[in-house]
C-alpha cells in the first residue's frame, strides 16, 4: 500500500515539474554569473597583471566560484 501512495505521489509531483516547465518556470538555484560576465573574467584572467582577487571583487563572487565558471 505504500508503494502505490509514492508512486502516486512521483506521478503528481512530476506532473506538476513538467507542468511548470510549460508555463516557462525553471528549478534550482539562479545563475550567480550571466554569460557577459563569465566572458569578461575570461577575457580578464588572461591579463596576468590583474590579480584574480580583483576580478573576484570586481564580479562580486569567491575565487571557487570564479574557478567553477571559468572551466566550464
Amino acid at each position: 500500500m505504500a508503494e502505490f501512495v509514492r508512486d502516486i505521489i512521483r506521478e503528481r509531483t512530476l506532473a506538476g515539474l513538467a507542468a511548470a516547465r510549460a508555463r516557462g518556470r525553471v528549478g534550482g538555484r539562479p545563475r550567480k554569473l550571466s554569460q557577459k560576465q563569465v566572458e569578461m573574467a575570461k577575457n580578464l584572467m588572461k591579463d596576468i597583471s590583474i590579480p584574480v582577487a580583483e576580478i573576484c571583487k570586481t564580479l562580486g563572487v569567491s575565487r571557487a566560484t570564479l574557478y567553477r565558471y571559468i572551466n566550464l
